[in-house]
């Protein structure tokens, strides 16, 4: 932590002296009381007559201090702030730097809930560690120990009472933190649960109104939470049991001390004012304790969050990048060579022994059975994963040599799950290549068959996008992430099923304009309709994860069980449309 604090380190010594000025004022003040009682009100040193010009003098010397005292609490209260949240500001960005590093692996162990804990609360803890470490180490510590020597300054015996009750109060503090402290982290770990199961529900809100499950959900939300908040009440029991145990051992000891104190005043051996004065410091001895209660507890919790946050900080991308740019010698050139792939943890690889070659500005389908790895051969040219054996080479190059945002500026997807953002049409068009200008935007609209719709909306290409792309169709969804893809230029174009949403005549129309106006463009296409796949310069037919057969419709028609099997269950449904 110490490398984000110390990038603000002046601030935070600007706000530990001010800190220090603020308890200075605190701790004179008691001194100066039992001056005006003793002397300006009892007139104990001129034969008990008042001297109200010392009570004047001193009462205006107080209130001096006082407010010096509050400026420098209020400029301490700045800087501290300063610190602590830019010091957060910088966590912040630093974790969300890394996690956008991460690969999908990685993303999955964690998970969406834990990372935005860890984003959001888990800084939020570390930051008030810090302005706490910065003001309350010195303000308690300050108060604690200036209230202790002024407290022995003022009068041994008084000293003397207020020490023999520190072993009673500190192993208070120290039962409650040792039975805390393992709550802090569990605290976190169950935060993780509730947001994950908040983002899988609100994500997911139409699908659970639509099987009318939303007892359920609400069921399951509460048992979450009521796990939280019992963790939650654990811990605030704890410390509800401790603040009034340390606030009686404290009052005790100031009774102790009228009670000394009376019998010192009548001896002779002590003044009203010594004994108000001690009473004032023993206040603020009990407030500096109760102050070192909230900081190690506020200091536990922090630490427990910044071990959640230093996890991500200290994890790697398990992608490596290589040294390579984009400029080669070919352009748009694909070639699996002895590919195997198994997604971590799984029992067997999803891809066995692939061989394929793509050449530059062909058309290439790929098609296959449900879960045959269709997705996950197409992951592997834009590098989301790694091959875990042989080699996937994109210009005659192994793709793990290249620099991973320079290879994937040479790759465009677009997916079935259109993903779109809280901003304009035109600007989701332009998410891939900023500052694009507007005809160009146009130009992408119009190959992927989306400036119809677009141009119908009041507002056109200015048009908001919802939240998630809820205030479009699946289909113009789909179009408006063709054409980002599109727009984008790239040496290749991958459809991951990106056409599922359209029909058959839109289809047609979309592949028509990309061959006319992209044709050096390598085109992969993943697709589960034959309509979709046949005007493809070849088809490859996966099964269970290996080539079953490579060819054009024609070949695989009259040569490929597999694709002839899958023609024939579409013939009901699609048959006029593919005659």
């Amino acid at each position: 932590m110490w490398k984000y604090i110390k990038r603000y380190l002046f601030y935070a010594v600007l706000a530990a002296l001010f800190m220090i000025g603020e308890v200075a004022m605190d701790l004179v003040q008691p001194g100066i009381m039992s001056r005006i009682v003793d002397e300006g009100v009892l007139g104990l040193k001129s034969q008990g007559a008042s001297d109200l010009g010392l009570i004047w003098t001193l009462g205006l010397q107080r209130i001096v201090l006082v407010l010096f005292g509050g400026l420098c609490g209020s400029l301490n209260n700045v800087f501290t702030h300063i610190a602590s949240q830019n010091t957060g500001n910088e966590i912040r960005k630093d974790i969300f730097r890394r996690i956008m590093s991460f690969s999908f692996p990685q993303l999955d162990r964690f998970g969406t809930g834990s990372l935005v804990t860890r984003v959001t609360n888990d800084i939020t803890q570390v930051q008030t560690f810090v302005s706490v470490f910065i003001r309350g180490l010195i303000r308690t510590s300050m108060l604690t120990f200036g209230s202790m020597y002024c407290m022995f300054r003022l009068n041994r015996q008084f000293g003397l009472i207020v020490l023999c009750a520190f072993p009673l109060v500190a192993g208070c503090i120290v039962l409650c933190l040792w039975k805390a402290n393992p709550l802090f982290s569990k605290l976190q770990g169950q935060l993780d649960i509730i947001n994950s199961i908040m983002q899988e529900d609100v994500s997911g809100i139409r699908i659970i109104k639509a099987c009318v499950r939303e007892t359920y959900e609400k069921a399951r939300f509460g048992t979450a939470n009521e796990v939280l908040i019992g963790t939650q009440l654990r811990v605030l029991v704890i410390f509800a049991f401790m603040n009034p145990a340390v606030n009686a051992l404290m009052y005790g000891v100031v009774a102790v001390i009228l009670y000394a104190g009376s019998f010192q005043v009548s001896a002779g051996g002590t003044t009203p004012g010594d004994v108000m004065a001690a009473v004032t410091y023993t206040t603020q001895l009990l407030n500096g304790v109760l102050m070192l209660v909230m900081l190690f507890q506020n200091i536990s919790r922090g630490l427990a969050s910044w071990k959640r946050v230093k996890e991500l900080l200290d994890s790697e991308s398990e992608l490596k990048d290589g040294s390579l740019g984009g400029n080669t010698e070919r352009r748009g050139e694909i070639e699996f060579r002895d590919v195997s792939f198994a997604y971590p943890g799984a029992a067997r690889p999803v891809l066995e022994h692939i061989n394929l070659t793509i050449r530059q500005g062909e058309t290439v389908a790929v098609m296959g059975g449900t879960g045959c790895g269709k997705t996950s051969l197409i992951s592997l040219i834009p590098r989301f994963y790694d091959a875990t054996a042989g080699t996937v080479l994109v210009d005659g190059v192994d793709v793990r040599e290249y620099r991973q945002q320079a290879l994937r500026e040479k790759v465009a997807v677009a997916l079935q799950k259109a993903e779109l953002f809280t901003i304009s049409i035109g600007e989701n068009i332009a998410w891939g290549r900023p500052g694009a200008p507007a005809e160009e935007i146009t130009s992408a609209a119009m190959v992927a068959q989306a400036d119809g719709f677009i141009r119908s909306a009041p507002e056109g290409y200015d048009a908001a996008v919802a939240e998630r792309g809820m205030s479009l169709s699946g289909g113009q969804r789909q179009r408006l992430s063709i054409a980002r893809a599109v727009l984008k230029q790239a040496e290749i174009l991958i459809l991951d099923d990106a056409t599922s949403a359209l029909d058959l005549k839109t289809e047609a129309e979309l592949y028509r304009a990309l061959n006319e106006n992209r044709q050096s463009m390598t085109k992969i296409m993943v697709a589960q309709r034959i309509a979709s796949v046949r005007n493809a310069d070849r088809i490859v037919v996966l099964e269970s994860g290996r080539i079953a057969a490579v060819g054009t419709h024609e070949e695989l028609l009259a040569e490929c069980g597999i694709y002839q099997d899958i023609y024939h269950s579409q013939m009901g449904e699609e048959a006029e449309e593919i005659v």
